[in-house]
């Protein structure tokens, strides 16, 4: 591993009995940047950052993290490394200062320089007017930046942050984001997980993953570029029955409506693309209004690489 580089991967795996729910993963996150986990529910994205943390045993494959290698030096990487859990996982009857209090023992701040740090985080993430109260009351926003400051408390190197903003809304969203810039600025190497497209795009770079594989990786730009798929953007009289008539060509990966407005994706060996989804709903008895290629979303991207394959869809249509 090179001294660049957070973490590295080589055939990561996890099994929970027959299920297998990461298969064979490669990775390699560089330092002082925000590497993102993309991916459906259950496809291994949590599991996945468990491992990296050292709270999981892979079943099979190698993994190391800031120069130590997991799951034996578990416990040597946990004084340097933060993890932000999807759902708040602090104390709701104890107060905002004693969660504080709590997770400093847990990392074992010196005294000396535990209340500095707290004072420090709390200030940095607007928490100190809120010491008093219980964390139970505080407000979604809250709540995150509350949980947030505590995985911080003892400045660590590489932060995993598990869907850190499911639960708020899109202004605590963006300042979230912003703080965690903040963050890289200062050295810290951020692995975030997240379902939200417009927080996908904010990172540096992303892995795909879908049924606990790795299917696409790279940065928001280069995946764009790279994708398995043509882009046709139709306008049409009847976009609901277009739509249909166009799912069923065998070389119509997916069709999302947008108002009036079809994003088709469409298998990459199909030729003139525009014109063969602008014929087909012509054919089917409706307006086409204009068509064109486009540049692929982030979104588009994400769709084609965790679609099922050719030959999967052939067998489930059998």
């Amino acid at each position: 591993m090179t001294p660049d580089t957070a973490i590295r991967t080589r055939g990561l795996t996890r099994d929970f009995g027959s299920l297998r729910a990461v298969d064979h993963v490669d990775l390699d996150v560089p330092r002082s940047r925000i590497y993102g986990f993309l991916g459906p529910n259950g496809s291994g994205k949590s599991t996945t950052i468990r491992m990296l943390c050292g709270l999981l045993t892979p079943s099979e494959g190698e993994a190391e993290v800031l120069g130590h290698a997991i799951p034996a030096e578990a416990e040597a990487l946990r004084r340097k490394v933060g993890y932000m859990t999807q759902k708040f996982s602090l104390y709701e009857d104890l107060t905002v200062r004693e969660n504080l209090d709590f997770m400093a023992d847990v990392y074992a701040l010196p005294r000396a320089e535990k209340r500095g740090r707290i004072e420090a985080i709390s200030e940095r993430y607007e928490l100190t007017r809120l010491f008093n109260q219980r964390a139970g009351t505080l407000s979604g926003g809250q709540k995150q930046r509350l949980a947030l400051g505590a995985a911080l408390l003892h400045d660590p190197e590489l932060l995993f942050l598990d869907e850190p903003t499911s639960a708020v809304d899109p202004e605590n969203r963006r300042a979230f984001w912003e703080s965690l810039f903040d963050l890289v600025d200062g050295g810290t190497t951020i692995l975030v997980s997240t379902h939200y497209m417009d927080e996908a795009e904010r990172c540096h770079a992303l892995a795909i993953l879908d049924r606990g594989r790795l299917v696409a990786e790279g940065s928001p730009e280069a995946l764009s570029e790279g994708i398995g798929a043509q882009v046709v953007v139709l306008e049409t009289n009847e976009p609901r029955r277009a739509g249909k008539a166009l799912h069923a060509a065998p070389w119509v990966l997916s069709v999302a409506q947008i108002g009036n407005v079809l994003r088709v994706l469409v298998d990459p060996s199909q030729a003139h693309a525009e014109a063969a989804v602008a014929d087909t709903v012509r054919e089917a008895g409706f307006t086409v209004q204009s068509s064109e290629l486009d540049r692929a979303s982030l979104e588009d991207v994400f769709v084609a690489a965790t679609l099922p394959s050719r030959q999967e869809r052939r067998e489930r249509a059998a």
